[in-house]
């Protein structure tokens, strides 16, 4: 029997179902989550306990589906067999956002297993703007890219990142997933003001953000998911407030997951802001 999609969002803020807390969330309890936002490759080629939890919670809480997979900025052709399974996916899922990152992963037979950043080039803009309307046109969706945390530059680049995406949302007309963690950990590696990215960005086109903690080491900041908040990117957070509210925004915690109550906890927090 289908599941029924859910209404729209009551509540703002999402955490990412992670299998840790399966257990937990078995019990369906009540929780002060408005969403929950899926890995998609986790979830599409299974039929077991994964995929059952996400359509016990789908019945009552919308989804969001975000993929590792797509490489929308290789130079090799689509895997295809995986965008059908994507495809079915998301028909099956219903998800209200729809996302993957503004990156390469290696070659088809030779994954890195990692986001790797492009060169910020007119080539690479002309590139991806036709790579995202056929992928779009494919799918039939609106797809939301990811801003990567970077820990390299191209001296190829003839422009800044923020400038780059905003040019690709108007060529494309593709949304944005805007990682606020993303932005204050390359501001302070690649030593430029956070504002300028966020002053440069269409949010008309930032369909979610996401939020997370990161850590230090030999003075250079890594994205790591595995902290709470610290205070700068509150701070960060309560600027975009300013320019944009009610984004769906989500909570990530992907190393050393602590328990679901302790990321409840911290989506109060921001609830207060």
């Amino acid at each position: 029997m289908k599941i029924p999609k859910t209404s729209k969002l009551t509540n703002i803020f999402g955490l990412g179902l992670r299998s840790p807390h399966y257990s937990y969330l078995e019990l369906q309890p009540a929780t002060s989550a408005g969403w929950f936002e899926v890995i998609s490759e986790n979830y599409f080629q299974t039929r077991g306990r994964p995929r059952q939890i996400l359509e016990t919670l789908r019945a009552d809480y919308p989804i969001s589906c975000h993929g590792v997979s797509l490489s929308i900025a290789s130079y090799e052709d689509f895997d295809w067999a995986y965008l059908h399974d994507l495809k079915k996916f998301y028909n099956e899922i219903e998800p209200f956002i729809v996302s993957d990152h503004l990156c390469f992963t290696g070659l088809q037979n030779n994954n890195t297993h990692n986001l790797l950043p492009v060169a910020y080039t007119q080539e690479n803009l002309n590139h991806l703007s036709e790579r995202i309307d056929k992928v779009q046109n494919f799918l039939g969706r609106t797809l939301a890219f990811e801003n990567l945390s970077a820990y390299f530059n191209y001296q190829a680049s003839t422009m800044t990142e923020w400038d780059f995406i905003a040019e690709l949302t108007k060529k494309t007309d593709c949304n944005l997933l805007l990682d606020l963690n993303n932005i204050f950990v390359n501001s302070y590696n690649h030593q430029f003001d956070s504002d300028d990215f966020l002053n440069a960005i269409p949010f008309e086109r930032v369909k979610e953000l996401h939020l997370a903690g990161f850590r230090e080491r030999d003075g250079f900041y890594f994205d790591t998911h595995s902290n709470p908040l610290y205070p700068e990117l509150v701070e960060l957070y309560k600027k975009v407030l300013k320019i944009k509210k009610n984004i769906p925004t989500l909570y990530e915690w992907d190393e050393d997951i602590p328990s679901f109550e302790i990321l409840e906890n911290q989506i109060k927090t921001l609830m207060n802001l």
